[in-house]
């Protein structure tokens, strides 16, 4: 979120906007979603909306972040290969979710819209992938990884395929299939 000086936010306003962004992005996609349709919805100005977050897209990934954040939790079962496992497991379910496919529709949109990219890298998937990173990080704390195994890449080979067969295949995409990604992963790991 924007972090511009001036007054606090009003937690209830904040919620509000952020709420109708949400609803919005269900009802319409996030085409027909204008900062014009939140403001109405929410009850509020379109100037006290770009006060606080600097376009649309910054609103409404904020307003899909405080809906859906709470589904991919951060496991921390005592085994990196299954906190890992249940990590991409709770990812994907959530990918193929209603969540998830919004948030596809997000991606698709800033294929075109720097703007709208930059804000689902920095507001999604950057803290998105710190947290997964936290899980290796921990796993090689423990020594349960290779020793000087590159944690970039062993997130890309775990995450990516998910991704590529959400966006591109169309391929099933399931719990088993993330079992056996997670697992093959980490023979190499």
């Amino acid at each position: 979120m924007n972090t511009k000086r001036g007054r606090p936010r009003n937690i209830e306003t904040q919620q509000s906007i952020l709420s109708a962004s949400y609803d919005l992005l269900q009802e319409e996609g996030f085409g027909s979603v204008t900062v014009e349709k939140i403001a109405e919805r929410a009850g509020v100005s379109k100037a006290t909306i770009y006060k606080w977050w600097p376009n649309k897209a910054a609103v409404v990934i904020d307003g899909f972040l405080s809906a859906a954040t709470e589904r991919i939790p951060l496991p921390d079962t005592g085994s990196v290969y299954e906190d890992v496992l249940l990590h991409a497991t709770n990812f994907a379910r959530f990918m193929i979710s209603r969540e998830g496919k919004m948030l596809a529709e997000i991606i698709g949109e800033g294929q075109s819209d720097p703007a709208i990219a930059e804000a689902y890298r920095t507001r999604y998937f950057q803290p998105r992938r710190r947290d997964a990173r936290k899980l290796l990080e921990r796993g090689a704390e423990r020594g349960e990884l290779k020793e000087g195994l590159d944690i970039a890449i062993a997130l890309d080979l775990i995450y990516g395929p998910i991704f590529y067969r959400m966006l591109l295949t169309g391929e099933k995409l399931d719990d088993d299939y993330v079992r056996q990604l997670v697992t093959t992963a980490f023979k190499g790991f």
